[in-house]
């Protein structure tokens, strides 16, 4: 079975493939760490709103398999959520101490139907 990573960050789009659910994850984490440590962005004051750099999304990295939509969005202050769904994403509550990497492993691995 196949599972389809897709980098989006800023305009640019990059699709990947891996055999198995722990190469997607891990080409997940890889990606958004690297988002997370080069895209930035201001805040946005509009006139009837202001976007703080928290509320912006400046790259999503999504993970598509065997019944499993998920993902992670990078923060335009460098933060990371994790999330799933694929019409409507549901961000994911982290447990003890866990990372959005994580948890993103956590709901996957206990979705997937790979062997």
């Amino acid at each position: 079975m196949s599972w389809r990573v897709t980098v989006r960050i800023g305009p640019e789009v990059e699709k990947l493939r891996a055999e198995t659910a722990e190469e997607a994850l891990d080409a997940v984490e890889l990606n958004a760490r690297a988002a997370s440590n080069t895209e930035r962005r201001e805040t946005v004051d509009m006139r009837v709103r202001r976007y703080e750099a928290g509320d912006q999304v400046a790259g999503r990295v999504e993970l598509n398999g065997p019944g499993v939509a998920a993902g992670v969005d990078v923060r335009g202050d460098g933060g990371i959520q994790a999330w799933t769904g694929r019409w409507r994403r549901r961000p994911l509550e982290l447990e003890d101490g866990e990372t959005p990497f994580e948890a993103l492993r956590r709901v996957v691995q206990s979705t997937s139907v790979e062997p």
